[in-house]
């Protein structure tokens, strides 16, 4: 037993004696010191501590670049030109990068990390992204597994932002989770309400971000939020408007709509909805009584699973069925598309089908 408990100690003494090693080692081998980081030749320099990403680095200056996954390398929306110190372009990054960008010197501000001194391009207009503190004025549920988040803006008091764009959602530790993640979500209100941001956000099994939204987060708690964000919003070289959204991608929709409404544009716009059974469908009485309202607004919600209990007498099917049937061509029309990859995929094969372009047919690549 003695002999064992020997054993047992020398073992844990070595244990602790290598993970001392290794964390020391680490100090060293990635204390980079103080970088200098140079922005559009000169025209702002920042020295900044070495060792995280050029995202968060940049964040911790108050300079936020796109990014919707929070820095996990899967939606390749920070995107910068990195004209010196990126280091050698990484695996996590090919995916994203074409090969004129790659000649561009373009890169995952995500992945490369401030390892030293470097050079790089930001667009003007990212230099307009503010950071925002706000309080939790609304919780609502609107189904099973998605809610509206009204927050009214305490400092600065207003946005300014075009429907359709997003916001960087900034968490709180919470439980088991120590750290602070940001997720992006697309404005749910109309940019008239420039007091407050209201945001629809669906659970993600396993989401860091919607769990905190949806198990910790309170009416009166305070949220830091950074944006605008995004290039989706109206481009009005059309007549004619085909919406298309499925779960929490109705949010962009609706601040489009009530913003076209609002400021009277003669746009004529039908929004599809695809959900899968009643009780996935949100808002229905709203877009119902706006459809009664405004004779240049439609609304048909889908869907493609109901139960019996659901008495449904609407569309029944993929949402891709009654654009099919009630769009002739893409002859003066453009289309606004949020929800999973697979239904926008479906929607473009379709739209392009009948004639629209990438020019004509505009969707957030979350």
């Amino acid at each position: 037993m003695l002999e064992i408990i020997t054993t047992v100690l020398a073992m844990t003494g070595i244990a602790g004696t290598l993970a001392i090693i290794i964390s020391v080692a680490d100090l060293l081998l990635n204390n980079y010191g103080t970088c200098k980081i140079d922005i559009n030749n000169g025209k702002r320099t920042l020295e900044v501590k070495g060792g995280s990403s050029l995202l968060s680095t940049l964040a911790g200056e108050k300079i936020f670049i796109p990014s919707a996954c929070g820095g996990k390398a899967t939606c390749g929306l920070c995107k910068l030109s990195i004209a010196e110190g990126a280091g050698p372009l990484l695996p996590t990054e090919e995916p994203f990068l074409s090969r004129e960008e790659r000649e561009q010197k373009m890169r995952l501000s995500c992945q490369v990390k401030v390892k030293g001194d470097m050079k790089i391009l930001i667009p003007e207009d990212l230099f307009n992204i503010r950071e925002y503190q706000t309080t939790v004025e609304k919780i609502e549920d609107l189904t099973r597994d998605i809610k509206l988040v009204r927050m009214k803006l305490d400092k600065p008091e207003t946005i300014s932002f075009k429907a359709g764009q997003y916001v960087q959602f900034y968490t709180k530790p919470y439980g088991k989770v120590r750290e602070t993640v940001f997720r992006a979500y697309s404005m749910a209100s109309a940019p008239s309400d420039n007091k407050a941001v209201e945001l629809i956000i669906r659970q993600v099994p396993q989401g860091i971000c919607t769990t905190y939204v949806h198990t910790a987060l309170q009416e009166g708690d305070n949220v830091r939020l950074s944006g605008p964000y995004g290039d989706f919003y109206l481009r009005g070289n059309a007549d004619n408007l085909v919406m298309i959204a499925g779960g929490s991608g109705l949010a962009p929709i609706r601040s489009l709509v009530l913003d076209i409404l609002e400021t009277g544009l003669d746009k004529n716009m039908t929004f599809y909805f695809g959900a899968v059974t009643k009780k996935d469908l949100y808002y229905v009485d709203f877009f119902t009584k706006l459809a009664e309202e405004h004779k240049n607004f439609s609304y048909v919600p889908v869907l493609s699973g109901p139960l019996a209990e659901d008495n449904w007498t609407g569309e029944v099917g993929l949402v891709t069925a009654p654009v099919d049937r009630d769009v002739p061509s893409g002859d003066n029309y453009e289309a606004y598309l949020c929800g999973s990859p697979g239904m926008i995929g479906a929607c473009v094969n379709l739209l392009k089908s009948k004639g629209f372009t990438d020019e004509t047919i505009f969707y957030d690549k979350f």
